[in-house]
């Protein structure tokens, strides 16, 4: 049986994020995306400028169905859209046995447009973050998980067993981007930082963790091959519009 990755995550029209970048990102490890859309949006390398969230229950049905027929051990969750949508995935994920869970927990677009409320983040704090195995937040996305500044005690106020804390919203020359086992930093991953703007690269890095760890990858060395994965994805990105770029997702021959 193929290795599959349940996807939940939002519809990005221009390409560069959401449902497209985990499909093609999960693909080029071999692996099997399972995509379930979470949200519709109005978007380009811009800007975000509406969004919709999709019938709960046709997710559900979506979700139960798949679950009938594939046995998939990890599910890969980016946008998420409303405090009822949050609770009924939630729901489905604690129905589910041996699955690891990995969260890019997407607060805000990278253009800065806010795309979870505050009523929907704290039922994201409550209800989903317990069940996640992997968090993969920048450093803006950290505080507001966490509504701590200090990141050893942000990481420590979270349930999840691993934290991938990236760095880039805040870095100026080189990343540092920071591993976390309970709590605890393991692993510190360096690289120079890129001059402009792209699109959809938390979405890469963590539909490509989610695609190692479906494959059978050790966490840490998913993080890290996942890290460097990524890196290469900018380095080739593709200015299709006015703004982001795209990465580049396709593996090097």
């Amino acid at each position: 049986m193929l290795d599959s990755v349940l996807v939940l995550s939002g519809l990005d029209p221009c390409g560069g994020a959401g449902i497209s970048a985990d499909i093609e990102t999960i693909n080029q490890f071999g692996v099997t995306p399972l995509p379930i859309v979470t949200t519709l949006t109005v978007q380009n390398t811009q800007s975000v400028k509406s969004t919709q969230t999709v019938d709960i229950e046709l997710i559900t049905e979506q979700f139960n169905h798949l679950k009938e027929d594939i046995d998939f051990s990890v599910i890969k969750i980016g946008l998420l859209s409303s405090q009822i949508q949050v609770e009924t995935i939630a729901s489905l994920i604690q129905n589910c046995d041996h699955t690891t869970v990995v969260l890019d927990p997407i607060i805000s677009a990278s253009t800065e447009q806010r795309l979870l409320n505050e009523v929907a983040l704290k039922t994201l704090k409550e209800k989903l973050l317990p069940l996640v195995q992997v968090l993969t937040p920048n450093v803006a996305e950290l505080q507001a998980l966490s509504s701590i500044n200090d990141e050893q005690q942000a990481i420590e106020s979270l349930p999840c067993e691993w934290v991938l804390l990236t760095t880039t919203d805040t870095s100026k020359g080189k990343i540092e981007h920071r591993l976390y086992h309970h709590a605890q930093c393991v692993e510190r991953f360096t690289y120079v930082k890129l001059p402009g703007d792209y699109h959809g690269s938390g979405c890469t890095l963590s539909s490509a963790i989610s695609a190692l760890l479906a494959s059978g990858i050790d966490v840490n060395i998913a993080c890290k091959r996942a890290l460097d994965y990524t890196y290469q994805s900018l380095l080739n990105a593709k200015s299709i519009g006015k703004m982001q770029y795209h990465p580049n997702r396709e593996l090097p021959k």
